[in-house]
């Protein structure tokens, strides 16, 4: 079976609207989003409005440009589950560091500015699996969708 161009557009879109969707499901449960979550929600945004143009504008060119988008959320849900898992340091902003040498009145200066939600702490997780694993492997399928559609697009 072969599916259309419009059809692997439509599935691509609409996988980054289902995920976007279920973020949004998972923050009304009461699972606040960290910085590294909200970034990982523009590029489906992106992708989801590239799906609307690409379905009245032929050619390769919109469908690549979604598969970017796709792998940008991608390399983010990997980034953010390697903060998670302790693999690699996140940017100080949205991790916890060490608090030796602080004075009391630094330490009282870093709990002040702290986000609400630091990257660094996993806040769901099913069998191991996280949301930024889930967000990393089903934008990935996402961009296989759109490459097809781009290599549908050339004939």
């Amino acid at each position: 079976m072969t599916l259309e161009r419009n059809t692997l557009v439509l599935l691509a879109a609409g996988g980054s609207a289902a995920l976007l969707i279920g973020a949004f499901i998972f923050q009304a449960l009461g699972y606040a989003p960290c910085q590294l979550c909200l970034w990982q929600r523009y590029p489906h945004a992106a992708a989801v409005a590239i799906g609307v143009l690409a379905l009245w504008r032929p050619g390769p060119a919109l469908p690549l440009l979604g598969a970017l988008a796709a792998l940008s959320t991608a390399a983010l849900g990997i980034y953010h589950s390697g903060i998670e898992r302790k693999w690699w340091e996140g940017f100080s902003s949205c991790t916890s560091s060490g608090v030796e040498g602080l004075s009391p009145d630094e330490l009282m200066q870093r709990i002040l500015e702290a986000p609400l939600v630091r990257c660094d702490e996993i806040a769901w997780q099913m069998f191991g699996i996280t949301m930024p694993n889930l967000n990393a492997a089903f934008s990935l399928a996402i961009a296989v969708l759109w490459l097809m559609a781009a290599r549908r697009s050339r004939g």
